[in-house]
């Protein structure tokens, strides 16, 4: 495998690894914006933006910009997150440079029809209530809300209806030259691709842009908040989640974070599954996750179960958690490892998986840590650092609760934290 990194005089990134032997690339431009640099007025236009890139340019069309993908086997997309947003397709070798035309296209030129915008942003309208009624995926912006409470990183990615009612033409330009400035770009590809090729296309697309300033003050610092919510609405079941902050992704404890939240709900092994599932049968989903960003992370822990066993799930669960920091064992610890190590192994087989990693590693490091360096982090983790930090997220202070569904019986947030402190 060979990295490659290259920077246009305007500040353009490009970083590429080519992969021998593969007949197919993954290549795309991830942005450094997303919901947390929106102002509270321009809560969901990230998103809405990256929706109107798609919808046509002075000389593609919607469907034409589908099709000059789709017409060669190839695929196209994009997705946003809080830190970022990326427009990324996967083709087979010979089509790379089509894939980065069409990419640089809907970035550098999109039209924003006012009739496009108004097309579009009824799809959009219909995604948040999608959204909203999918249980397992709403509580998850309730909780992102309560743990960083009025603040862009707390706020839902995809908008209020209302805010997202009231974008137009001119709110979307004016966000674009906001934002999308060559020194926000990076342009990572992986696979069957040629570095030396992929910089002059790019240099000729992108070279003429002019760098932007963004005001420093545009990012708050996060602030892990907390408390609790419930929505009480006749569902099947109730869904429960709780956050704590944890590590960001430049702290090096973020390792021993993941392999927590690894051994205790990162799979049919881990504590909660085999506590919560498989001896008491009180769910049928539970798992345990440790996010990360620029200044914050967050430990997320998930299940949902009936209104009947809901005292009984949430009790259990942080009962796990206290228990963890006196008994995690090495074996549990070394399976969470290699887990790990598997887990980043088995996806750098794909060209997508590198190029994502391409872009958000050179994003966070400005460079990209070898595989050695990166599992050698993980195998540093030992078992003392895992029960301390198991210790930690027992004792926080701060936490968060979110709950939907029946939650008459739950327990209430401050009486689940005096359970892990007692």
């Amino acid at each position: 495998m060979t990295i490659e990194q290259h920077t246009l005089s305007n500040g353009f990134q490009i970083i590429t690894e080519h992969m021998p032997g593969l007949k197919s690339a993954s290549i795309g431009i991830w942005v450094d914006v997303g919901g947390r640099h929106e102002r509270l007025a321009q809560n969901g236009i990230a998103h809405f933006l990256e929706h109107m890139a798609f919808k046509g340019t002075p000389t593609r069309s919607a469907l034409q910009i589908a099709e000059a993908i789709e017409d060669v086997g190839g695929y196209l997309n994009a997705y946003t997150s809080r830190e970022n947003t990326a427009y990324y397709a996967r083709v087979l070798e010979e089509d790379v440079p089509l894939a980065l035309d069409v990419i640089g296209d809907i970035l550098v030129n999109p039209v924003f029809d006012p009739a496009d915008v108004e097309l579009e942003r009824g799809v959009i309208l219909q995604e948040i209530g999608q959204a909203n009624d999918t249980p397992d995926d709403i509580i998850f912006d309730w909780l992102q809300e309560v743990a960083y409470p009025d603040q862009a990183i707390g706020r839902t990615i995809l908008g209020p209806a209302e805010r997202v009612s009231s974008f137009n033409r001119d709110d979307l330009k004016a966000f674009v030259g906001e934002h999308y400035g060559p020194g926000q770009m990076i342009l990572a590809a992986a696979g069957g691709i040629d570095h030396d090729k992929i910089v002059a296309q790019a240099e000729a697309m992108f070279g003429h842009l002019s760098p932007i300033i963004r005001p420093e003050t545009l990012i708050e610092p996060a602030k892990f908040g907390g408390g609790e919510v419930r929505r009480d609405k006749d569902l099947e079941q109730v869904h429960f989640a709780l956050a704590f902050e944890g590590p960001n992704y430049r702290d090096p404890e973020i390792y021993t974070a993941q392999i927590y939240a690894s051994v205790m709900g990162g799979g049919v092994s881990s504590r909660l599954f085999q506590e919560i599932r498989e001896k008491r049968g009180l769910c049928y989903t539970t798992f345990a996750q440790a996010g990360a960003y620029e200044d914050t992370g967050t430990l997320t822990i998930y299940a949902g179960t009936s209104a009947e066993q809901i005292d009984e799930l949430a009790t259990v669960t942080v009962d796990e958690m206290k228990r963890a920091a006196s008994d995690m064992t090495a074996a549990e610890v070394a399976r969470a490892r290699a887990q790990m190590k598997a887990g980043l192994l088995m996806g750098l087989e794909s060209p997508s998986s590198r190029a994502e990693r391409l872009a958000r590693l050179w994003s966070i490091w400005g460079r990209i840590p070898s595989l050695d360096e990166t599992i050698e982090r993980v195998d540093s983790v030992t078992t003392g650092d895992v029960k301390e930090f198991a210790g930690q997220m027992a004792g926080k202070a701060g936490a968060a609760m979110a709950l939907y569904g029946p939650a008459d019986a739950a327990p209430t947030l401050d009486e689940l934290k005096a359970r892990m402190v007692a």
